[in-house]
């Protein structure tokens, strides 16, 4: 069973924007935060925005005033508004839920992770 599904990647020009959508199975979506993070090539995977179950946010600096978290509790989905994209935003997206109990970043995930979906801002 797929546990996690990116969508919504593209290429944009600088300032341009993008929404990414996951879909995430029930046990893994219920209750839990649910985070998406970013990895470029040869780098660690790095949150850049949570919402939890309640609908509290956070956001990375990097992040901060340009991409939007939100959540559809009955279609077990959550999604990433991104606006102004700059060239430092390319990377591959993935989502996930996380145990923010035990403090971080660096979160524990509890899925498995998904293919993730690929964004590049061109220049």
């Amino acid at each position: 069973q797929v546990q996690l599904m990116e969508t919504g990647g593209g290429s944009v020009r600088t300032g341009g924007s993008l929404r990414l959508s996951c879909s995430a199975a029930g046990n893994i979506f219920n209750g839990n935060t649910m985070a998406w993070f970013r990895q470029v090539l040869g780098k660690q995977r790095e949150v850049v925005a949570h919402i939890t179950a309640g609908g509290d946010t956070y956001y990375s600096d990097s992040v901060t005033g340009r991409f939007t978290i939100s959540r559809n509790n009955a279609k077990n989905s959550v999604y990433l508004q991104m606006n102004s994209l700059q060239p430092e935003d390319t990377a591959a997206y993935f989502c996930n839920a996380i145990d923010t109990r035990s403090g971080g970043p660096p979160y524990r995930h509890l899925g498995v992770w998904g293919p993730g979906t690929l964004v590049t801002v061109i220049a």
